[in-house]
């Protein structure tokens, strides 16, 4: 950032180093920051400075937490021998939002993607295996809850594979249309899960 103060250009490349935002946003989000006043702005450098020293993953599942055990893995009136494995803790807390479910997780951080050169050692399985065989409740099901792109249908799959063998059932979250959605505006592979997913009313 040649044309500004350094103090402004280096905010203008901490910013670009958000996923994301490009040069003209993080252009106006530099000059909002300086528009703040100073008090907000120390909160706001307090809070990131915060996350980054008192986050860590919990030992058992893997998510983002402050505490160890986090407190889905501590809390005892949760079913523990049901496990949803999900891609990261944004999913976490979009399957804790339903509050259908009442049991506990495992957070991969990834998903398998050769063409990124990331295999299943380089996400949680590793740490998912462990714990299944380490683990004081006997875990009957299960649910992969990954994304359903094509890196998440290979971590399924490879999960699946990997599991099915213990006696463990295994069990994938349905695909379809959205509630509220139209059919002519599904594309083939939505309809294809859709129907595959079908069951009796």
């Amino acid at each position: 950032m040649l044309y500004y103060p350094q103090p402004i250009a280096d905010l203008i490349d901490g910013f670009m180093l958000l996923p994301g935002i490009g040069p003209k946003t993080a252009q106006r989000l530099a000059f909002h920051v300086l528009n703040m006043n100073e008090e907000d702005v120390m909160n706001f450098a307090k809070a990131l400075v915060n996350a980054k020293r008192h986050l860590h993953y919990c030992s058992r599942c893997c998510n983002i937490t402050d505490t160890d055990p986090c407190r889905v893995c501590s809390d005892s009136s949760r079913n523990q021998e049901l496990i949803c494995v999900v891609q990261d803790a944004k999913d976490v807390v979009a399957m804790e939002k339903m509050r259908d479910y009442n049991g506990l997780y495992h957070v991969l951080q990834g998903a398998i993607s050769p063409m990124e050169g990331i295999g299943p050692d380089q996400i949680r399985i590793p740490e998912l295996l462990r714990r299944l065989q380490d683990t004081d409740t006997a875990v009957n099901e299960l649910i992969l809850a990954t994304n359903p792109n094509v890196e998440g249908e290979a971590t399924a799959m490879y999960i699946s594979r990997l599991i099915k063998p213990t006696g463990i059932k295994v069990t994938r979250i349905a695909h379809g249309l959205p509630v509220g959605g139209d059919l002519e505006y599904a594309d083939e592979v939505t309809l294809s899960k859709a129907l595959e997913g079908r069951r009796e009313i």
